[in-house]
């Protein structure tokens, strides 16, 4: 049971997932295992994920460990139609189109969880919204679930606070094997992809805001600065700040950035990052972008409420005039721009993400009768043990510790 845009697109997505599998050396090695012991025989998995080729893998990953895997998008407008087609042909439960209002979008993550998932894998938190909520009744056989985005971890904890979290969930968001590279490497040159794709503009000699100095603004201030940008972060955490510029980036506040910049994006996982009193001092011709996961970060109806003019410029750019005829662009709707209007992290950064989701999966299954309705971390033994495929794949090898140094090292003087 599947509703895409076209199935007849599947062959178009069938040879993205193909290509992304071969630099996928890490989940492969875990697919390869799930197949022969089959972990999830007998579950069904619910996923809300940017449905793409990297996560179309993860969910074939899942089906060839024996699970029953429905899917659907977790942002309107990150949807590939091709590869959910590719999907839907395999036979896994796909629910989800490219560019769906908010509605249908709901729709589809209700459609997902008509199941009464086993287990699931949530991107940003609407599942587990929808499961403590309005979908209260289809948690009976749940088990539990993973979630890998900050943005859903903050609301993963703000619940547990709460009292509100009804099952266990397992934040992948930081473990090492993610935040230090997904979050760092993934975001920074993905974001820069989307920008550049979309924009066909030069980064060199621009003056770029950095909103948010988290690991996610830290991967695209490093690749921001390494392409020629004068780079500026905003932060509001004195730590950051004081980090982001001993990395040698200019912090200020975002009022005193905003008549500075030349592209502005967001990576802080908040909402009203740049407002209206921003948009009044800006530059004529300034880019503004979104990497966080909701599109909340820059104010759209404050931009929309100060222009005189609204219109298309390009493929996912958005014009907006101001009454002083100074132009604003704003890029993907103000949503994910590195999905929104690109093809995501690069897949050997993703190979590490997925894997950890796996097993994490795994371990929330094994262990199903003593967890409690809470957020856990992901155990440092998957997260090594992914290193160590990650590792092996890429070439490298490390040194052990003898038993003298052991002895040395654990010594109580």
């Amino acid at each position: 049971m599947s509703s895409v845009l076209d199935i007849n697109l599947a062959p178009s997505g069938r040879k993205k997932i193909e290509w992304v599998k071969s630099y996928m050396p890490v989940l492969g090695t875990i697919g390869t295992d799930f197949l022969a012991n089959k972990p999830f025989k007998g579950l069904k998995a619910a996923m809300s994920i940017h449905l793409e080729a990297k996560t179309a893998y993860l969910a074939e990953i899942l089906r060839d460990a024996g699970a029953e895997v429905y899917i659907t998008g977790c942002n309107p407008l990150s949807t590939q139609d091709d590869v959910a087609a590719a999907l839907a042909v395999e036979g896994l439960n796909v629910f989800a189109r490219h560019g769906v209002d908010d509605e249908e979008y709901v729709d589809h993550l209700k459609a997902v969880l008509d199941c009464s998932p086993n287990v699931i894998i949530d991107d940003g938190g609407d599942l587990v919204q929808l499961l403590n909520g309005e979908c209260s009744d289809k948690t009976s056989n749940l088990i539990g679930g993973c979630e890998e985005t900050t943005t859903g971890v903050h609301r993963l904890f703000a619940r547990m606070r709460a009292g509100l979290l009804n099952f266990p969930m397992v934040d992948v968001n930081d473990a090492d094997c993610k935040y230090l590279f997904d979050n760092r490497y993934g975001t920074g040159q993905s974001t820069i992809d989307g920008i550049m794709n979309t924009t066909n503009l030069m980064i060199a000699g621009k003056t770029v805001v950095v909103a948010g100095y988290g690991w996610c603004g830290r991967g695209l201030a490093m690749r921001m600065k390494g392409m020629g940008a004068l780079v500026i972060v905003t932060e509001i955490d004195p730590v950051k700040a004081i980090e982001a510029a001993m990395d040698g980036f200019r912090v200020m506040k975002m009022d005193d950035a905003a008549p500075l910049g030349d592209f502005f994006v967001t990576l802080t996982g908040s909402r009203d990052v740049i407002t209206g009193r921003h948009f009044d001092m800006m530059k004529d011709g300034a880019v503004l972008a979104n990497s966080g996961h909701f599109d909340v970060e820059i104010n759209k109806s404050e931009l929309e409420t100060d222009s005189v003019e609204i219109f298309d410029r390009r493929n996912n750019i958005r014009g907006y005039k101001q009454k002083d005829g100074r132009i604003l662009n704003l890029l993907a709707d103000g949503r994910l721009v590195n999905l929104a209007a690109g093809n995501g992290h690069p897949a050997e950064i993703m190979d590490m993400s997925f894997a950890l989701q796996a097993k994490s999966l795994e371990w929330l299954v094994q262990n199903k009768d003593k967890l409690e309705n809470r957020v856990y971390p992901v155990p440092d033994e998957i997260d090594s043990y992914v290193a160590e495929l990650k590792l092996r794949a890429i070439g490298g090898a490390i040194d052990s510790l003898t038993a003298e140094q052991k002895e040395y090292l654990n010594k109580v003087d």
